[in-house]
């Protein structure tokens, strides 16, 4: 609240969308969340369809979010299309099988009839094959998803790479082939290291 606050007072401005991600995992502090979403929502007047939660997932978590009744929308972090890959990206998916996860989400679309956001970091050599979209795909089948795709922004502490454009056009097409809804996010501030993921890399190489 205190962000939000801050934000229209320095800029003379209304915000008009949120996220909550990146200062915590949300579902792990859930009461405080919906009491900000609630906030948000009747006294600053930000509509609960601007409104994103991002989870990485946690087990049982989804299903109480859905409780609530809102009109939020809910981001999952997957980045994988099979267990054994996420695992290598999300440690805590150890603890949260795949299967587990997606049947939470078919509950969560079921009872609140809202889609589900999927972020997807397309790693290049890694998870961005076309048989890893096709397997995506058998995995969202049968509920409201969209899937973002975010090609990986490199820094020099991983030996991860961005993918090709023909290699994330191919990954796109093969989505869309089987009737998932996906689009690609596009990343600013690339060519100065100021893109998602580089300000922390670049700030401790000038410490």
């Amino acid at each position: 609240m205190d962000q939000v606050l801050t934000v229209q007072e320095d800029f003379k401005e209304r915000v008009s969308n949120i996220v909550f991600m990146g200062m915590g995992e949300p579902l792990l502090n859930l009461d405080n969340v919906m009491a900000a979403v609630r906030s948000l929502n009747e006294d600053i007047g930000i509509g609960q369809r601007s409104i994103t939660i991002s989870t990485v997932g946690v087990p049982g978590r989804i299903p109480r979010l859905a409780e609530y009744g809102l009109q939020v929308t809910l981001a999952v972090s997957l980045h994988a299309s099979n267990q054994v890959l996420r695992e290598k990206l999300v440690p805590s998916a150890k603890n949260y099988r795949l299967e587990a996860l997606m049947a939470d989400c078919r509950e969560y679309v079921g009872r609140t009839s809202r889609r589900i956001s999927f972020e997807y970091i397309v790693l290049s050599g890694f998870n961005d094959r076309p048989e890893h979209a096709v397997e995506l795909a058998k995995l969202l089948r049968g509920f409201q998803s969209h899937v973002n795709l975010i090609p990986y922004n490199p820094i020099d502490e991983a030996d991860y790479q961005r993918p090709s454009p023909q290699q994330l056009s191919i990954f796109l097409a093969t989505l869309k082939k089987h009737n998932v809804a996906a689009s690609v996010r596009q990343s600013r501030g690339l060519d100065r290291d100021a893109a998602c993921g580089q300000l922390r890399a670049s700030r401790l190489s000038a410490e």
